[in-house]
């Protein structure tokens, strides 16, 4: 199961920012992960749409930069209310990927 993109940390639901198990404890309790268990757990349909919009190029063709590149972009895995989440975090902004069914909450 491919988890889809949810919400970014502006964006967030400002009444689950720092509820236990929210926004703040997801970002507090993150661990590192590689960039290639970032793509196998994430929607690369999602994930591509996103890397276009924040500026990146999908191959790097005539030597732009690819959000694969960019040493500044970091890759975790955390929980939000126990339910284990993916996020990238670029330029101090956390990308939080969550199970579909979470979506519509």
């Amino acid at each position: 199961m491919s988890f889809r993109f949810f919400s970014n940390c502006v964006s967030w639901p400002e009444s689950d920012v720092h509820n236990k198990g929210g926004l703040c404890d997801l970002i507090s309790d993150c661990e590192d992960i590689t960039r290639r268990t970032f793509q196998r757990r994430t929607d690369p349909q999602e994930r591509a749409e996103l890397e276009k919009s924040l500026g990146y190029s999908r191959n790097g063709a005539g030597g732009e930069l690819t959000m694969a590149k960019d040493w500044h972009v970091s890759y975790h895995k955390s929980k939000h209310h126990g339910r284990t989440v993916y996020l990238f975090q670029w330029s101090g902004i956390e990308y939080v990927f969550t199970q579909p069914e979470r979506r519509a909450k």
